[in-house]
């Protein structure tokens, strides 16, 4: 009893590191460590080292149909001030 007792009070007075409680990143870590960018597999690993793609794990973009679109797809930095009817009765 004496014993563990013992045991029990040395570890709890052992100096814990605060570095190994911080968030690990690419910075803190090993030169070759690589935490990614929040990304969601698109496979899985084999057990030979290979990687199989899933198909349904692939991302599926829709994208309309803009042929006959009217608007362009930039905005000017340098907008031209357009007077409306709603905006001249408000000012009144």
């Amino acid at each position: 009893m004496p014993l563990g007792l013992l045991l029990g009070l040395g570890r709890s007075w052992r100096r814990k590191r605060i570095s190994s409680l911080d968030i690990l990143s690419s910075k803190r870590g090993p030169q070759d460590y690589y935490k990614g960018k929040n990304c969601k597999p698109t496979g899985f690993h084999t057990r030979k080292g290979g990687y199989v793609v899933v198909n349904e794990k692939l991302p599926n973009y829709v994208v309309p149909d803009l042929t006959d679109f009217k608007l362009k797809p930039y905005v000017s930095q340098c907008p031209i001030d357009v007077k409306t009817a709603e905006a001249t009765n408000s000012a009144k």
